[in-house]
């Protein structure tokens, strides 16, 4: 399978729409409704592609990959979302997520709020990666505040001290992880990359359910 099979820089223009609400798109402009629901099938088919070939490739103790839908029944994604866990850790909110948007292709440890409620571990218990922190060896990652947008600039973890790895408050959590721009994922081995990168975190994302 070629890497034309999975996604591309091509892909990440998929969300660059005026609107992604149908109820928007049928007001202001139901000519494009058609070939938006063409060109999101057709990108969700390389995404699901992509992840599937990292399942493959990561095997045990992984569970089978989560991949979010293109479309909701109301409106399209203004992303495409996918998230890793272990088999014995399905429960839990933490999670190693893989996102494309509009800028770039993320992989990160993750704190899926959405789950936070019905979780095995709680956010205190995620937060435990933070504990003896090892900058040496994620000195090449980058961090950044769990609400903080998406399509923000985040920091290198070279850069930081320890004194930045403090939380705002009891809610508060990190995501670290790796992001490549859109302009550079048609030069790498987009599988590769996200494979490489949840082995990586794999440490981190253990420490949470210690």
């Amino acid at each position: 399978m070629s890497q034309l099979d999975y996604i591309t820089a091509q892909s990440c223009e998929l969300f660059n729409i005026p609107f992604f609400q149908f109820s928007q798109l049928k007001k202001f402009a139901p000519e494009t409704i058609p070939q938006i629901k063409a060109d999101y099938k057709r990108e969700w088919e390389n995404w699901k592609r992509t992840i599937l070939a990292v399942s493959n490739r990561l095997g045990a103790p992984f569970a089978e990959p989560h991949i979010e839908k293109w479309c909701n029944g109301w409106q399209v994604r203004a992303h495409f979302f996918a998230y890793f866990k272990y088999e014995f850790n399905k429960n839990s909110a933490a999670i190693l997520s893989v996102i494309l948007n509009r800028r770039r292709l993320q992989v990160c440890l993750d704190w899926h709020c959405y789950r936070a409620d019905r979780s095995q571990i709680r956010l205190p218990q995620y937060n435990q990666w933070l504990e003896n922190f090892d900058f040496n060896r994620y000195q090449d990652f980058e961090l950044w505040q769990g609400d903080e947008s998406e399509y923000a600039d985040f920091p290198l973890v070279k850069t930081l001290s320890e004194q930045d790895l403090q939380l705002k408050d009891e809610n508060s959590f990190y995501c670290i992880g790796k992001n490549i721009e859109k302009a550079e994922i048609d030069r790498i081995d987009t599988v590769a990359f996200i494979v490489q990168t949840i082995e990586e975190l794999m440490p981190l994302y253990e420490k949470c359910h210690c």
